[in-house]
């Protein structure tokens, strides 16, 4: 009897093995169960020993109110009345009292009944930040980055087929990091001595573009996934040789699955290549290991180009995995880019010998029009929603590159389609900046698992073009206040090490630069001094824009410059109490409300008017006095920025390619503020944006400053063929024609046209010409200043060029 039972107990187990295998052959992926939407929230001043379990809130007071997921709690106590809207005024002070609480996301929802062999995983696109993750009363698992997604396996603790409750306890930050010891040279520029250790955004500490909000919350979305016994674990396309002239590109893909072993040597995987509804690949592979790399040749292949030098093809890549009876078992889908993208890169700058920054694309040297991509707001479960909006800005203004800031969020995948889609390039800082980050093990291992989430997550972009390993760290050891005792950082753990092992494992092909600006060792040996680098932020007295700061730098390539430009009086009105719109100022002191808005890390700091006197500096400078009127003042502050960024970029662009590239600070403001950005947090345009948008154009001419007497009548053409047609220059004040004549210019290339006669006194030149079939124009600005508001704007009236409709 005993014998016959465990024949059958046997018997019984070969059956679910059976089972098992075929399910593993049979079950289609199941779609997640998105817990996006209602949530509740709880919240409580942490004690002085922190909750991390909910049994322990039967012990403390706590106060309950609705929430949403993805949210941030601050839009939650929005919401429910509790504060008072941050983007207005100075309210975003009051939210200094709520950072020491503590908070408990909590939602009931229906698991799916599990399948033999199939795993239930928690999934957060984002939680900020330290958290405890608990379901059913069981602890998941903990987070302590903001800035990665997080998965946990709950096959064990959920009820399949039933009710269950997920809670996540998040405790404040700033308590938080008093449990780090920080090092001697841990006090940063921008960065924050909190911010350092704890891995969240370093702007939301503040900064001089964004306030101190030091959020919390669930901001990206939440998933219950259901994974396959079998299933793609990784799929990853290379791109390894182009040949431009005939197409042909060879590229590889490497995957890799989990299988059961019953699958081993009867499984395969498949790979195709689609475009246009054509199919220019297909292949098939055995599965004997759980590993694998196709190689694959294409010929006339489609290339991906960035914006300006051809279209920016992308082919459907699609990987299936079948089991040994012809099911598929799971499917990956991705749309990738042909194309090979170098960095051109010295180490040092010399009198005699020029350095090199220099991004070619397929071989071909690329000419970057750019801008810098702070976030998109200050609370980041709002910035899907702007992703298109603020893409649109990027294109219309014709850049080809973003450089998405190191002091932000790591954006999401669909900012990178878009770029994909788009032809923008992207220069990918890690998420730090400004500040000199822990060398210990613990704080290194943290930063791999996230530089390496991240490089999985975003590798396979054909937009993706550079990662850089933080903004400004290694300036910010110069400026440490320690000369001439400041640390050399390359010795730095954390750029010259973590980052480019994780690298050099993970995504091999893509160039990696230590840190912008990179001070190498040949600069090190230098002194550190800037006029070594190759590439450079030109910050500098932000004065006059024709500074011979700024006129006479020797870098190739400046990766930030801008120049503060006020916002439109309607926006101003949007940020801003009805009180504290109008007078900005009483005497020599700002309102509050402006000063909140320049701005202001604490409240207790009181006056901070250094970012507002900007404005005041520059418009005196340019015009000859400050307008009283608010309207005068707008027109005139943003006159000033207009001219600025416009002369930038025309400089930069004139003397290509011994000037390899520009980017400009920046597209879009991330909160409500008074700044450098040539859009502001609503959308509304600054007159920079309109003349950005002007000089950015693939084939541009312009004027540049007089050179041995006269003015060069430059052409610049930033694609791959051939330019050419008429321009006619003419006196805007006078309508007296000065040049006309013919353009023809190569591609990829520049002209000299003519050198035309320094004109006497205050003026404006406008620059008409024709371009692939389009009527362009463009101005010039001569003379030397004050010049008169209302006589500049008069003849800007004139070129009939240039209306804001963003008032």
């Amino acid at each position: 009897m005993k014998k016959n039972r465990i024949l059958g107990f046997c018997l019984s187990q070969l059956l679910l093995l059976g089972t098992v295998a075929s399910a593993s052959g049979a079950t289609a992926p199941a779609a997640p169960v998105s817990l996006d939407g209602e949530w509740e929230l709880s919240y409580w001043p942490q004690p002085e020993k922190a909750v991390t379990d909910p049994a322990a809130l039967s012990g403390i007071e706590v106060k309950t109110i609705p929430a949403k997921v993805p949210g941030n709690v601050e839009l939650d106590l929005l919401a429910a009345g509790l504060i008072d809207d941050p983007m207005i005024g100075a309210n975003v002070n009051k939210l200094r009292a709520w950072e020491g609480y503590q908070w408990c996301y909590t939602r009931r929802f229906d698991a799916p009944k599990l399948e033999p062999g199939q795993r239930a995983e928690l999934w957060f696109g984002g939680i900020d930040c330290l958290a405890d993750v608990w379901v059913n009363g069981k602890h998941a698992g903990s987070s302590a980055d903001m800035l990665i997604e997080r998965s946990f396996d709950v096959t064990d603790l959920i009820e399949q087929g039933g009710s269950n409750t997920v809670q996540v306890i998040i405790r404040p930050v700033v308590l938080g990091a008093q449990d780090h010891l920080l090092g001697s040279f841990s006090m940063g520029n921008f960065a924050t001595e909190e911010s350092v250790y704890i891995r969240k955004a370093p702007h939301m500490y503040g900064w001089d573009i964004m306030p101190r909000l030091v959020s919390a919350g669930l901001w990206r979305g939440v998933e219950l996934r259901t994974l396959n016994p079998a299933r793609f674990t990784d799929v990853n396309w290379v791109t390894t040789h182009v040949d431009t002239a005939s197409r042909n590109v060879s590229l590889f893909v490497d995957f890799q699955t989990r299988l059961p072993f019953d699958q081993y040597d009867k499984a395969k995987v498949r790979f195709t290549l689609t475009r246009d509804g054509k199919e220019a690949y297909r292949g098939e592979q055995v599965l004997f290991a759980h590993a694998g790399r196709i190689v694959v040749n294409l010929e006339k292949a489609d290339l991906w180009w960035p914006r300006g030098y051809g279209e920016p093809a992308l082919y459907e890549a699609k990987g299936e995995l079948i089991g040994a009876d012809g099911q598929v078992l799971d499917t990956d889908v991705k749309r990738i880019g042909l194309r090979i993208v170098q960095l051109d890169l010295s180490d040092i700058h010399l009198p005699d010998e020029r350095g090199k920054f220099c991004f070619i694309v397929n071989g071909e040297k690329i000419f970057v029009r750019g801008t810098n991509w702070v976030p998109l707001d200050a609370l980041h479960s709002r910035d899907a929603a702007q992703y298109e909006s603020a893409m649109k800005l990027v294109t219309d203004a014709n850049c080809n590159m973003v450089r998405c800031w190191g002091g932000n969020v790591y954006e999401d995948t669909r900012f990178f389609d878009l770029c994909d889609e788009n032809g923008i390039l992207v220069w990918q800082d890690f998420a730090m900046g400004c500040s000199f980050y822990p060398q210990r093990a613990d704080f290194l291992d943290q930063l791999r698992e996230e530089v390496t989430s991240v490089v999985l997550k975003l590798r396979n972009h054909p937009s993706l073009a550079l990662w850089a390993g933080n903004n400004e760290d290694d300036a910010n050891l110069f400026w440490s206040r320690l000369q001439p005792f400041h640390l050399d950082p390359n010795r730095d753990q954390v750029s010259r090490h973590v980052i480019p092992e994780v690298l050099y494992e993970f995504d091999p092909t893509r160039p990696y630069l230590p840190s912008s600006p990179y001070y190498s060792e040949a600069v090190w040996e230098k002194g550190s001094l800037e006029q070594y680098l190759p590439e450079n932020h030109l910050w500098g007295p932000r004065g006059y824009y024709k500074d011979k700061f700024y006129t006479t730098a020797p870098c190739t390539f400046v990766s930030e410059i801008g120049y503060h430009g006020c916002p439109n009086r309607s926006s101003i009105e949007k940020m801003m109490t009805k009180q504290g719109v109008y007078p900005w100022t009483e005497g020599r002191k700002w309102n509050d409300e402006w000063i909140t808005k320049s701005t202001r890390r604490y409240e207790a700091w009181g006056p901070t008017m250094d970012r507002n006197n900007l404005m005041l500096n520059q418009v005196n400078i340019l015009f000859g006095s400050v307008p009283d009127d608010l309207d005068d003042f707008v027109f005139a502050s943003q006159s000033v920025q207009a001219e600025a960024m416009k002369y930038f970029v025309e400089m930069w662009r004139s003397r290509k390619f011994e000037r390899t590239g520009i980017i400009w600070w920046n597209v879009r403001d991330g909160w409500p503020i008074i700044s450098d950005a040539v859009v502001d947090y609503y959308g509304s345009k600054k007159l920079a944006y309109y003349f950005l948008q002007n000089v950015q154009k693939n084939v541009c001419l312009l004027i540049n400053d007089p050179v041995d007497g006269a003015y060069p009548l430059v052409a610049v053409n930033d694609t791959r063929l051939p330019a050419e047609g008429t321009v006619t220059v003419t006196d805007v004040a006078t309508g007296k024609e000065v040049f006309k004549g013919s353009y023809n210019v190569g591609p990829n290339g520049r002209q000299c046209v003519s050198n035309l006669p320094v004109m006497k006194g205050q003026g404006m030149l406008q620059i008409r010409y024709d371009a692939n079939g389009e009527s362009c124009s463009n101005h010039f600005l001569y003379g030397e200043p004050p010049y008169k508001l209302k006589e500049y704007k008069g003849w800007l009236d004139k070129t009939k060029m240039y209306t804001n409709k963003d008032k």
